[in-house]
């Protein structure tokens, strides 16, 4: 029984949701709206283990949610330039069901490389449909309080590649709501 499909391996099922899954990357996903990136993280499927994330992933800003069409489209363009200082997401797996990571930044001639904001993962309810992901908590003692108030989640939309909203946690201490800021997505297959 496939876990993340639930159906039997090698059934017309699975061979059409492998035939549709395999046709996102990040380029063919920044073209998409967010109200396309909405349904597509909402069908989603989360990962059986943290292990699927483990090492390097390479990442791209999709869409900022409410940034006028007429800078949407050069800002899509500068986050798939080199020169868009953030590169990713690693992530190490101590479980099945544990990690931890962080981001990886790039600002040549300032900071160089470097490896920022680390983050906690676990399995939890989505803060958007309450169903199953993989949340990224930077609510830790060593991150500056505004990156604490930072709350990701990631599902696996095709094999290798994962889409994910970034939310701001509001209220006092970020123990309010979580407002809807971007979408973003990593590769694990260009690593």
């Amino acid at each position: 029984m496939n876990v993340r499909t639930g159906t039997a391996p090698g059934t017309a099922a699975t061979t059409a949701h492998q035939a549709r899954a395999s046709l996102h990357s990040l380029d063919t996903l920044a073209e998409r709206t967010h109200e396309e990136l909405d349904a597509l993280y909402r069908a989603a499927a989360v990962s059986a283990s943290m292990r699927a994330v483990d090492g390097p992933l390479v990442g791209r800003m999709l869409t900022v949610r409410g940034v006028p069409s007429a800078l949407a489209r050069p800002l899509r363009r500068w986050a798939a330039a080199p020169s868009f200082v953030w590169e990713g997401k690693t992530f190490q797996a101590a479980s099945d069901a544990q990690g931890t990571g962080h981001n990886r930044v790039n600002v040549p001639g300032v900071l160089g490389r470097q490896s920022l904001f680390p983050f906690a993962t676990s399995f939890g309810p989505s803060a958007l449909d309450g169903a199953p992901t993989l949340i990224l908590d930077y609510d830790l003692d060593v991150n500056p309080g505004f990156i604490r108030r930072i709350h990701d989640e990631i599902r696996e939309v095709s094999p290798g590649v994962f889409l994910g909203p970034a939310m701001w946690k509001t209220g006092r201490g970020g123990a309010g709501d979580k407002v809807m800021v971007l979408w973003f997505a990593l590769d694990g297959r260009l690593s």
